[in-house]
């Protein structure tokens, strides 16, 4: 049949289909055909897997796993679900990923999908689209669409139909990862990132943050990769490596990959190398990967401010920061250091540890302290060190005001004119508890000082805890900060500040055992204050003297002592101080056996220091004046009197004069013939005693409890009824 008029030369051939025919694989109808003709049989894509390799097994990581595994439906068919594995840089985000979309092929047949979105990378992050594109591909779907919007509506059209995983590493912000959701009843998004990326919560994302492995996990990692037999013959230099790596499961394979590669050097020399300070982050090093090149991936994105921040903030002394410390250190206010440290948390550089309470991972603190280091010279980096601790002594001052306002205050001297006022209190209770939330903050700025060249700073602020020794009674911070105070005044030319410290100090040693080293302070004490002319100063050198006398059995040179205190202070009109040499006295006729005779001058300082509102000492009174009825056998008088006491002591959180109470308490339960009341009196007090530190007091309990068949290893706690 002609075509156009035109006689085809082989004619026309017409092909059809009926019935059940169905062709398959490469067709060609064609009229003519010139040349070679060659055709393959066609084949179907692979089932996509793409994840990347991890360790067969995650050590250390089984609560983790288990976690994910909870948050699938259990239906298969409704597995919808976002997970997001937040943490810090090589804390093993990506192999515990895909560890466990490994565990759940079964699940999603029809593929597990993986992209690095490199949102640290250099030159990334990566575009959504790049993604897409990858993941259309996969499915044999080329070219891809040209836009981003028509890319996602194809990709979820196609995941619909399916059941599959996808895994989408190293991501940046939720505005990255939103395109590659495939929106379907039936995948699961697995998104690793060093940042939080709360905002995929609109989109009903399930959050899991990753921490630092424990210590034995980080040690079993070590024996698997370097043999469990180096590892069990060099038991301590095992041990520093793994302290040095800080529980980053990458720091320890590096570490690891550094020992295998050196059989024949043993795990102390890697120990020592790792335990240089800031060399720490370059010796973690194999092949050019560094954990100092992932910290600087996430420093990179922050903005200056919080960059700058961040590396103040590693210049602290202490762990662990306040909202407060940062925000004097920024110079700005609490809601602008608040947003800043969030900026810091959102890459994971930072650690919230409680309310308005941070710290850094140990490898994180290296790095933050280096950045502080560059930049330490600069002038706006000194004034906010200084900034801090003039922060510091004047909030601690303010407390000194209030817990002990008859504590004559000494002169201070600030570097800064800051815009942070000092803390304010209302009342011996919340700057009490303050002192006591802030004296690791408080010791890490007073062994600071010496670093910022501030001496006059630093006896000052020991000064300033006063309070805190006296109260509180941390026994080792108070002979430390004395002794760096004294060194602190003398070298900053301070007879006043010298005085201070030596008679503080003292104080401090003897509460602490070390009678002979308060006698020297003392003695030193008294020889400068007559030298000078200071009644006071005197007065106080001759009561620290008294009292190493009393603690030595010397109980006549310490009544002479107290005598002339009392002398000396009634001439300068001290209500205050004269009030507790007479308590002090009390105390020496109660040692000496003399209570009939100790019952006047303890009543009397009791009225004296009440009438002027000094209720701490006030309490102290009551309860040598419980002890003292208590032996000449007034015991109804004595029990109320020492209530009264504890009541005051608790009110006060003074925990080492409750126990000092409770042992009384003891004693005249004793003398009453009560020996169970004695006993769980005895165990309470010495408890107390346990928990500020006081080990000598402790021990004395411990062999009075001993006389009553009591193993001090189970002494109850302070807060358990007493029997």
């Amino acid at each position: 049949m002609p075509v156009n008029g035109v006689n085809p030369p082989y004619g026309v051939v017409r092909n059809s289909l009926a019935g059940a025919a169905t062709v398959s694989g490469p067709v060609v109808q064609a009229g003519t055909i010139q040349g070679g003709l060659h055709l393959h049989g066609g084949s179907a894509l692979p089932t996509p897997r793409q994840l990347p390799p991890c360790p067969r097994r995650l050590i250390g990581r089984e609560a983790d796993l288990a976690a994910l595994d909870g948050s699938l439906a259990a239906d298969a068919g409704a597995a919808d679900v976002t997970l997001v594995v937040t943490g810090p840089a090589g804390v093993g985000k990506t192999a515990l990923a895909a560890q466990w979309l490994r565990g759940q092929a079964a699940r999603f047949p029809d593929g597990q999908l993986y992209a690095d979105l490199r949102g640290y990378a250099p030159g990334g992050p990566a575009d959504p689209a790049e993604a897409l594109g990858g993941f259309l591909r996969a499915f044999g779907i080329s070219p891809v669409p040209g836009s981003l919007e028509e890319g996602a509506a194809l990709w979820r059209s196609l995941a619909a139909e399916r059941r599959i995983a996808v895994l989408l590493d190293n991501a940046s912000t939720a505005a990255q990862v939103r395109p590659l959701l495939p929106g379907s009843d039936h995948t699961v998004v697995v998104v690793t990132s060093r940042r939080r990326l709360t905002g995929l919560g609109i989109d009903g994302a399930v959050f899991r943050p990753l921490g630092p492995l424990a210590r034995e996990a980080s040690t079993e990692i070590l024996a698997a990769r370097v043999g469990r037999h180096r590892v069990l013959d060099e038991r301590a230099a095992a041990a520093e490596v793994v302290d040095a790596c800080a529980g980053l499961p990458l720091a320890i394979c590096l570490a690891a990959a550094r020992i295998a590669a050196r059989p024949a050097q043993s795990l102390a020399a890697t120990a020592e190398m790792l335990g240089r300070g800031t060399d720490r982050l370059a010796a973690l090093n194999v092949e050019g990967e560094t954990v100092r090149d992932l910290l600087d991936a996430s420093y990179g994105v922050l903005e200056e401010e919080a960059a700058r921040l961040y590396g103040l903030l590693g210049l602290l002394p202490f762990a662990e920061f306040t909202l407060e410390n940062a925000a004097v250190l920024a110079d700005v206010d609490v809601a602008g250091a608040d947003r800043l440290l969030d900026a810091l948390m959102d890459v994971h550089l930072l650690e919230e540890r409680g309310p308005e309470r941070f710290r850094f991972h140990d490898l994180v603190k290296l790095h933050a302290r280096a950045h502080g280091a560059r930049v330490r010279a600069d002038g706006p980096t000194g004034a906010a060190l200084d900034r801090l601790v003039d922060w510091y002594l004047a909030s601690a001052t303010a407390a000194e005001a209030v817990v002990s306002p008859t504590h004559r205050t000494l002169a201070r001297d600030y570097r800064t004119r800051s815009v942070h006022p000092a803390r304010e209190f209302t009342g011996d209770v919340p700057a009490l508890e303050w002192y006591d939330a802030e004296r690791d903050r408080l010791a890490g700025v007073l062994r600071w000082c010496e670093e910022l060249e501030r001496p006059t700073a630093a006896w000052q602020l020991a000064d300033a805890m006063w309070p805190l020794f006296l109260r509180l009674r941390p026994a080792r911070l108070w002979v430390e900060a004395t002794r760096i105070g004294l060194d602190a005044a003398r070298a900053a030319g301070s007879r006043s500040g010298e005085l201070r410290m030596l008679t503080d100090g003292g104080n401090g040693l003897r509460n602490a055992g070390e009678g002979a080293e308060a006698a020297r302070w003392f003695t030193e004490a008294l020889v400068l204050a007559r030298e000078s002319d200071r009644p006071l100063v005197q007065a106080d050198a001759l009561y620290g003297l008294s009292q190493t006398h009393r603690m030595a059995g010397r109980l006549d040179e310490a009544a002479e002592c107290l005598h002339e205190v009392v002398r000396l202070r009634e001439a300068e009109d001290y209500l205050r101080g004269s009030a507790l040499a007479r308590l002090a006295y009390g105390e020496v006729l109660l040692l000496a056996g003399r209570a009939a005779e100790a019952v006047e001058p303890i009543g009397r300082a009791g009225r004296e220091l009440a009438s002027i509102g000094d209720d701490y000492e006030a309490a102290r009174a009551m309860a040598f004046l419980g002890l003292a009825h208590g032996r000449l056998g007034a015991y109804e008088r004595a029990e109320a009197h020492l209530e009264e006491a504890l009541a005051g002591f608790r009110a006060r959180l003074s925990a080492h004069w409750e126990a000092r109470a409770l042992e009384f308490a003891g004693q005249v339960e004793e003398l009453r013939g009560r020996p169970d009341a004695a006993r769980a009196r005895y165990e309470r007090s010495r408890a107390r005693y346990l928990e500020v530190g006081a080990a000598a007091e402790a021990a004395r309990l411990a062999d009075r409890l001993a006389a009553y068949g009591v193993d001090p290893a189970v002494t109850p706690r302070p807060d358990e009824p007493e029997a």
